[in-house]
């Protein structure tokens, strides 16, 4: 058996617990999502840097695209191995690991010089995106009481665009340096951070109660929910049936973890694999990887011509997206996961198809049209798609499936992300900047109706009681659910 010690990090886990459960379950949040802050720097850094590397380096339009598409099936691979890695090292761990490969990735690919090494940089750091994509969400959702989960889940989704948005300065504020070095700066920044997140993961983070019961840790897992949730001992004996009905489950049926999710799943994790895949998906399929990766291009069509307007336009973008995902911070569970992602995927084609418009004419007005539409975009997006999908995701699964069940989804996400971010120059050259942008007004509108037809609500209720949620076989009406 582990030592307690290793379980349970010594400056957060003490005798005298605090008092105020959610307090110390913000901060725990709040350490894991600097994952996530990580994550988006890493993620949009090269929307701004890509026109200096080429310039530098000599890469072309071809060799830039696979790039920036491949760190996302380079973080296929790191998702996947995050849900093992979870389940067997546990959700701190993975969190510390994370960050040991996002510090080697900035570095070498600040560092390259040549293809060849932004590449095996790229590599490095993709691995570590898929890690950040899955640790940050499992961990809050075991860590999180109920009544604050939606919150707490909303989380990583503001720091990602936290993230986001300070690439965009970092490339704005260093591009007047020479072409040699203001890459390289804009990227190596990103290596600093995980130093402190492998730090807090060592010191400063408590397992998950969670997987400590599912681990057989039943003492530690009751002092840390003597600290996260408001009834230690109800929410314990909660988790330990739970965990039972699941061994119980997965003795009956004789399968593994993956067998369970994709050969033999029974009806209620069918639909919750559908479900999860489908948000996945359709959240790609809306074009946002070609905003957020892009974005000057876009803005360039558009009819913005110089250099100092063009990032000034996507800061714009990456600090109303920061902003809006505030938004599900505070009404994810007032309002519901259902009306927030109805409201978004709506606002999400309205703004595609205006954007598309805008494309066709030339002149000021249709430039400033270009600019509001995408902003637009990125706001509506940030209110649901962008952090709803992954909180309802990671509170759908059974216990003995999340880790494993956010991974795949995370998963599906990266190749809809690589799929976009790979063939995006080559889809507006082929077909021409309006015409993409109507095609993914038409998957944002097919989104609405996947939600409305899909998805039951899950706002208030606790993480044993989903599986039941979803063996009802029939949809929560639209009524029940918005009301």
């Amino acid at each position: 058996m582990k030592k307690k010690e290793d379980l349970e990090s010594p400056l957060l886990l003490a005798d005298d617990a605090a008092k105020n459960g959610s307090s110390y379950a913000l901060v725990c949040t709040l350490l894991a999502s600097l994952t996530s802050i990580i994550y988006g720097y890493n993620r949009g850094v090269m929307s701004g840097a890509q026109q200096f590397v080429q310039a530098d380096l000599g890469v072309t339009d071809g060799q830039l695209e696979v790039l920036i598409g491949a760190t996302s099936i380079y973080s296929l691979v790191g998702s996947l191995a995050a849900g093992w890695t979870c389940d067997r090292a546990g959700r701190r761990r993975a969190v510390a690991l994370s960050a040991a490969m996002f510090l080697a990735g900035s570095a070498l690919t600040a560092a390259a010089n040549g293809y060849a090494t932004l590449m095996a940089g790229q590599l490095v750091a993709g691995v570590a995106c898929g890690f950040g994509l899955v640790v940050a969400p499992v961990y809050i959702a075991e860590i999180a009481p109920p009544s604050s989960r939606g919150l707490l889940s909303s989380i990583p989704e503001i720091a990602m665009n936290s993230g986001i948005l300070l690439s965009y300065i970092a490339d704005f504020a260093l591009a007047g340096l020479p072409t040699t070095i203001n890459w390289r700066l804009m990227i190596g920044i990103g290596a600093v951070p995980p130093f402190f997140l492998a730090a807090a993961a060592t010191l400063a983070m408590p397992e998950t109660p969670r997987w400590l019961v599912l681990h057989g840790h039943t003492e530690e897992a009751r002092r840390v929910l003597a600290r996260t949730a408001g009834d230690a001992d109800r929410r314990l004996q909660e988790i330990l049936t739970s965990v039972q009905e699941a061994t119980k489950q997965a003795d009956e049926l004789s399968t593994g973890v993956w067998s369970e999710m994709l050969l033999r799943p029974t009806p209620a994790v069918r639909r919750v694999m559908l479900v999860i895949v489908g948000l996945q998906v359709l959240q790609q399929a809306s074009g946002v990887a070609a905003l957020l990766l892009y974005a000057p291009r876009v803005f360039s069509h558009a009819g913005i011509t110089t250099e100092h307007a063009v990032l000034g336009a996507t800061v714009l973008l990456g600090a109303v997206k920061t902003v809006a995902i505030f938004i599900p911070l505070f009404l994810a569970d007032r309002l519901g996961r259902r009306p927030m992602l109805l409201t978004s995927a709506g606002g999400m084609a309205t703004s595609l198809l205006v954007l598309g418009i805008s494309m066709r004419a030339s002149s000021a007005r249709a430039a400033a049209t270009c600019v509001a539409a995408a902003v637009a975009f990125m706001a509506t997006f940030s209110v649901g798609f962008g952090a709803m999908i992954w909180t309802y995701g990671s509170e759908i699964l059974p216990l003995r499936l999340r880790a494993q069940g956010v991974g795949v989804g995370t998963a599906v996400n990266r190749v809809m992300s690589a799929a976009v971010g790979m063939t995006f120059i080559s889809m507006y050259e082929a077909v021409g900047m309006a015409n993409s942008f109507y095609v993914f007004a038409a998957f944002s509108a097919a989104a609405c109706v996947f939600v409305y037809a899909c998805l039951p609500e899950t706002k208030g209720r606790s993480l044993e009681e989903m599986e039941a949620l979803f063996d009802g076989g029939a949809v929560p009406s639209p009524r029940a659910t918005l009301s």
